[in-house]
């Protein structure tokens, strides 16, 4: 039987789900990374490192909430919080000491954290976080690197020509992406020509490399950036709403040793709740603060938000980052996370297929069927491709099967990789590597391989 064959004999249930959906939602789904061939999975519960979908198949994730869940689902602690809280109200529309208790966490573990100010998700994050930039330094333009997400703000979305370095996308007036620009993510030529001859109010990145280091940064960049934006100034983000509070207790930031101006920060800060931050220089998030004759939108940034730091969020969020100030969650997977991309590379060297895979912390990504080098003492990898040059990757044919195939195994991946938490288990890992050397017998079977 084709791997898309099982998977359909698996999930019959997931299938009528999907099959109602198409006529609510466009493509049947509510997220871009939730789109999958036939038919994508439906989940009716989930708990610590596992989930449940529709059909009862007992499943592995390594999805873990987009990456809010370092804890894993349910985590006792972050649950009861919830509990509480909800005995409480789950809404006030009025300040509350739970979120004092909260800023005073982020503070405590992100290094650029002198003041924050709460959203309800990573987009609003990156959203505030470039404004107050253009606003602090009365410059328009915007520097990115390609291919990094920092959500779906029109200042953030779409990607130039072959040739050129302003954005195009759909629905967003090309006068609005007029003032971006996006170059090669590890070119400090590039980089510094770039700050020299344009007005640049901010550089934002993610600080591991695109997608979460799907295409890692080189680490040595982070030190030109800091000293580059500071000669040029200008002003420097780092997206860290997926490592912020993963990569370390303080992210990238606190790892590198290298600060930022201003940091954005989602998912782990809210413990599985929606809800988002902008950390960083007090003096640039001061120009939120309003006031007698500072009411205006001409006189300062104006920042309403029905539910920024909702108690909800609030009780999530103090109760995840204690636990993530231990570090011991990041011990507990970054150890399983190595043991898995060792054990993957096994399978795919003892199998004869090209490809590796490699990670940073607790997360993972794989190239299957494409020859690239190895990571570096079995676990990090230093792209050596030059600057622009794209990282070798997986075909359309290999990801949908992997997915699928890791699925009828009962491991569900994030795209071609995904996250370990503090829940996950030897024995899970164990199963993982199992699954995946059949999957990857499955695809060759199929001639995919």
């Amino acid at each position: 039987m084709k791997i898309i064959e099982r998977y359909e004999e698996l999930h019959p249930a997931s299938k009528r789900l999907h099959q109602r959906a198409l006529s609510v939602f466009p493509d049947g789904i509510t997220h871009d990374i939730r789109y999958f061939t036939p038919f994508p999975l439906y989940v009716e519960r989930a708990e610590g490192a596992y989930k449940w979908d529709a059909d009862g198949n007992k499943i592995i994730d390594f999805i873990n909430a987009h990456g809010a869940l370092l804890l894993g689902h349910n985590y006792p602690a972050v649950k009861e919080a919830i509990v509480r809280q909800i005995e409480r109200g789950t809404h006030y529309g009025a300040s509350h000491e739970l979120e004092i208790q909260w800023a005073e966490r982020v503070e405590a573990l992100i290094p650029s954290a002198e003041s924050v100010r709460f959203t309800s998700s990573g987009t609003e994050a990156t959203m505030m976080a470039l404004r107050l930039a253009r606003a602090y330094t009365g410059r328009r333009t915007l520097l990115r690197f390609r291919q990094h997400f920092h959500g779906w703000n029109d200042n953030m979305v779409g990607t130039p020509g072959r040739e050129g370095v302003h954005p195009h996308a759909l629905g967003v007036p090309d006068e609005t992406l007029s003032s971006v620009v996006v170059i090669p993510q590890n070119d400090p030529d590039a980089l510094r020509q770039t700050l020299s001859e344009e007005d640049v109010a901010a550089v934002i990145l993610e600080p591991t490399g695109a997608h979460w280091g799907t295409v890692p940064l080189d680490e040595a960049i982070l030190p030109v950036l800091r000293e580059e934006t500071a000669k040029a100034g200008a002003v420097l983000i780092f997206d860290e709403v997926v490592t912020g509070f993963r990569a370390s207790p303080g992210g990238v930031q606190a790892a590198s040793g290298v600060v930022p101006d201003l940091t954005t920060l989602a998912k782990i800060l809210a413990g599985g709740l929606p809800g988002g931050a902008v950390a960083g220089k007090q003096e640039m998030l001061a120009l939120i603060e309003s006031g007698d004759g500072r009411r205006d939108f001409q006189d300062r940034v104006p920042h309403p938000g029905t539910y920024n730091a909702n108690p909800l969020s609030a009780a999530a969020g103090n109760a995840a980052l204690e636990v993530v100030a231990t570090g011991d969650p990041h011990r507990h997977a970054e150890k399983l996370c190595r043991d898995l991309v060792g054990r993957l590379n096994v399978v795919l060297s003892g199998q004869g297929v090209a490809g590796c895979a490699y990670g940073l912390a607790s997360m993972f990504h794989m190239i299957i069927g494409a020859e690239c080098p190895p990571p570096i003492g079995g676990f990090g990898w230093d792209w050596q491709g030059k600057p622009g040059d794209r990282i070798p990757s997986n075909s359309g044919d290999i990801f949908w099967a992997l997915r699928r195939g890791m699925l009828n195994e009962g491991v569900d991946l994030m795209g071609p990789g995904g996250m370990v938490s503090y829940a996950h288990s030897e024995a899970d890992i164990e199963h993982t590597a199992g699954a995946f050397e059949r999957t990857i017998a499955a695809m060759k079977e199929e001639g995919l391989l």
